[in-house]
């Protein structure tokens, strides 16, 4: 319930508008020989980098439906093609689903480094899908500027999910609640 609690405020926050300017971030340079450089700001996606920190550390804590449906929500919601970022979103969480029990012993930059080559097949694969179908593609500049602030937010949102929710990597011979491994 936590999870959906806080895919849900994130889903709202990214709704809500900050202000009434648009993103834009202008970037004069020095001698003013060039025309200043308009540069769109895009936010990480917070939501992944949350659903992947939960299913690396605690994979039997979000089932594959939960995850499904928030993606497929958060497609409808931010108007993409319905389930092509939703299904994409769980063939990854089952790819790192499947290699949980590696990241157990991995320290934190193995651990970062596979979610980031996972994140950029999301990506890339995600894009090539839209291109393919002549679908309305992103500017490049804008999926690398969010991939590269995803992979960047990872590290402070497992440490946030670690000191506040507890989410924690599952050490090896760790038990549940009534005895069963985990």
């Amino acid at each position: 319930m936590t999870y959906v609690l806080i895919a849900f405020v994130i889903m709202v926050l990214q709704l809500v508008p900050q202000s009434m300017e648009p993103h834009i971030l202008t970037i004069a340079l020095p001698g003013d020989m060039f025309a200043p450089w308009r540069l769109r700001i895009v936010p990480p996606d917070l939501c992944l980098a949350v659903t992947i920190v939960w299913v690396v550390r605690r994979p039997k804590f979000i089932p594959v439906w939960i995850i499904a449906g928030i993606f497929l929500l958060s497609d409808l919601v931010f108007q993409r093609p319905p389930g092509l970022w939703a299904g994409m979103v769980v063939w990854l969480t089952e790819e790192l689903r499947k290699r949980h029990r590696d990241f157990r012993a991995m320290p934190f930059l193995g651990e970062w480094s596979s979610v980031a080559l996972g994140m950029f097949a999301l990506f890339a694969t995600y894009r090539l899908v839209l291109a393919i179908f002549a679908l309305n593609v992103p500017p490049l500049g804008m999926v690398l500027l969010q991939l590269i602030l995803t992979i960047a937010v990872y590290p402070f949102v497992a440490v946030f999910m670690h000191y506040v929710f507890g989410i924690t990597r599952v050490a090896p011979g760790e038990t549940g609640s009534r005895g069963q491994r985990v």
